[in-house]
């Protein structure tokens, strides 16, 4: 494919004319630079705003003037059962049955729950395997984590890196380690998708060495849901969490979600700390002592849908409901792809990337690491409408969406590079 690729904007026109997702981008506002949409190349930080969050937020402002507390039942869609609106269309985006999924909180919120629920060290099983570099907030959760149990970080946590020399972690060195940490390895939790690199890692294997030697496996796949289609009830996996301000275009703070497996949402017996939304819907006006968590991952709930929060992850999930992951992958392995190739052409600038070359091992992100000039080449692309991320301290990221990004958005960020002296 990329045998055929073409370094001209005939060439990406002619792509977009021919993409049958193209129309999706009419679903979004975009930020105007000199009256004209951006190339908004910053999905990964923050998606856009669709266009229906408005219409859809009127609804519930107007059933709340109309019917006050009785909205709980009477709403046009009812809040006391407004999280049942996203378990459809999250079971589809991260692969899973609907009771395995909830929206609720927000990532690291949910992720400390979880943590409680499967990190129980006991005797030598005690130890976390994550990966170096992990987003900062995974970082300090699981330090605060293994110290609430009276561990020290240096002993308890078991990090990955790169091999001397090299930007991405080797897949069977995370193997291995699991493999030599055996019975002290309480839980693998890692990043589905590094979010400094773009890589993604094998899921299903890391999961499988994990149940080998006994430990859980779970992911924060705040940078893969909605970028990479996910099979967690198929692979195993034992919980996950996500935010969906992302790739999932559901607001700054928007609701997050989170995944447990049949398995364990499904037994009472599994621990998790509990909260009025979380007992059995039955039995939750009785208002009587004695907790009965609900089925499934919707059991981890603490208090009642944000319903406002959740509005826009609405609005952003009807949307993928009428495009579907595969075609999503679909455009973005050639999108991305595309973007590869144009970069490449750049040979003036001091840049690597360092986002695995392998398609099947990113998502829509490719990280440029800079040796100088950084700063200012990102300074450009902004100066001239072109919106990446800045991560200190010498990346840009570059996250090519195929929700509402163009082969024509990828050919003007390489003419802006291609102009630099």
């Amino acid at each position: 494919m990329q045998a055929n690729f073409e370094a001209s904007r005939e060439y990406a026109q002619s792509q977009d004319q021919t993409d049958f997702l193209y129309p999706f981008r009419e679903r979004f506002l975009f930020p105007q630079h000199d009256g004209k949409d951006v190339s908004y190349f910053c999905g990964n930080s923050l998606g856009l705003q669709p266009k229906s969050v408005s219409y859809l937020m009127n609804i519930e402002l107007e059933d709340w003037a109309k019917y006050g507390v009785e909205g709980h039942f009477q709403a046009r869609n009812p809040w006391f059962s407004y999280h049942h609106l996203f378990s459809e269309s999250l079971a589809k985006v991260v692969g899973a049955k609907p009771e395995e999924v909830v929206a609720m909180n927000t990532l690291t919120v949910n992720l400390h729950l979880l943590m409680l629920s499967f990190y129980r060290p006991e005797g030598k099983r005690y130890k976390i395997l994550m990966e170096a570099g992990a987003f900062p907030s995974d970082q300090y959760a699981m330090e605060t984590q293994v110290r609430m149990y009276g561990y020290e970080p240096e002993d308890a946590i078991i990090e990955m890196k790169p091999r001397e020399g090299a930007y991405i972690i080797e897949e069977d060195d995370i193997i291995a380690a699991i493999a030599e940490a055996g019975e002290t390895l309480a839980v693998v939790m890692i990043g589905g998708v590094n979010y400094y690199t773009g890589q993604f890692f094998d899921l299903k294997r890391i999961t499988d060495a994990a149940h080998r030697v006994g430990a859980y496996a779970g992911y924060d796949l705040a940078h893969a849901v909605g970028n990479i289609p996910l099979q967690l009830h198929d692979w195993n996996v034992d919980f996950a969490c996500w935010c969906s301000y992302k790739y999932l275009n559901s607001g700054p703070g928007g609701v997050g979600g989170a995944f447990v497996h049949e398995h364990h949402g499904n037994n009472p017996k599994t621990f998790r700390l509990a909260g009025w939304w979380g007992n059995e819907e039955k039995g939750r006006f009785k208002m009587e002592k004695g907790y009965m968590p609900g089925k499934g991952a919707a059991g981890w709930q603490m208090s009642n849908a944000p319903v406002f929060n959740m509005v826009a992850h609405r609005a952003s999930l009807d949307i993928y409901d009428k495009a579907g992951m595969p075609a999503l992958r679909e455009k973005s392995l050639h999108l991305t792809a595309y973007m590869d190739f144009l970069l490449k052409q750049i040979t003036h600038l001091p840049f690597t990337i360092i986002t695995p070359a392998d398609k099947h091992r990113r998502g829509c992100q490719l990280s440029l690491l800079f040796g100088d000039r950084g700063r200012e080449v990102f300074d450009n692309l902004t100066a001239a409408g072109v919106i990446a991320d800045w991560r200190e301290p010498n990346v840009i990221r570059i996250a090519p969406v195929p929700l509402y990004n163009t082969f024509e958005d990828c050919y003007n960020l390489y003419e802006i590079l291609k102009g630099m002296e």
